[in-house]
């Protein structure tokens, strides 16, 4: 009989990239894969749901999170804290299931060390222009916030060779159909697939 372990993919890309439209699909779409629902210090945008999209606690609420323990990884981004708890993996596995993170690239980083089961997938913008352009069609932050972003941006796009997979978001369809390859490879992947008893060698 073959079990197979229960896998962590790890995404992660620009603010502005279309990594959220792209999860949410595959979410939708595959069997099997839940979300890791980040814990955040920052304020909820409009249409953001707390314990949907995120947990949204205070920085008090978070620092003792923090020293109970009770984070997989995190770490600060723009002055709010943002993490994702043990008790998300726990439960997937629990459920038999494969957990998917967005997270940024030093909570990739955070995971890679301290699990050995992580696909990391990174979601690269066509350029930084297009980057640019998505987010200032958002119109959710000034012009300054957005000069922020792009900075920001510029420095994860120089860590994406720490990913297993690099997929460019040109277009959506395209994207989910080679991230949905890669989850459907790794699910069948040897390393990732437990061998109990000798059923097969009979």
């Amino acid at each position: 009989m073959i079990k197979r372990k229960n896998l962590l993919f790890v995404i992660s890309a620009p603010s502005g990239a279309g990594k959220t439209t792209i999860i949410e699909k595959l979410l939708k779409e595959i069997d099997g894969l839940t979300l890791s629902i980040s814990h955040t210090t920052r304020p909820p945008r409009n249409g953001e749901i707390h314990g949907e999209d995120y947990y949204f606690i205070s920085k008090k609420e978070f620092k003792n999170k923090i020293d109970q323990n009770e984070f997989a990884e995190w770490n600060e981004y723009q002055g709010q804290y943002y993490g994702s708890s043990f008790e998300n993996l726990e439960n997937a596995k629990k459920q038999g299931k494969d957990l998917l993170f967005d997270i940024d690239i030093n909570g990739a980083a955070n995971i890679k060390k301290n699990f050995d089961n992580g696909i990391y997938i990174f979601i690269l913008p066509p350029s930084i222009s297009s980057l640019r352009e998505r987010l200032l069609k958002r119109g959710a932050e000034s012009r300054e916030v957005i000069e922020s972003r792009i900075k920001i941006a510029e420095n994860e796009i120089r860590h994406f060779k720490e990913y297993d997979y690099i997929v460019v978001n040109n277009i959506v369809s395209e994207t989910f159909q080679q991230i949905s390859s890669v989850i459907f490879a790794q699910r069948c992947h040897k390393v990732n697939l437990i061998m109990t008893g000798n059923n097969f060698t009979k």
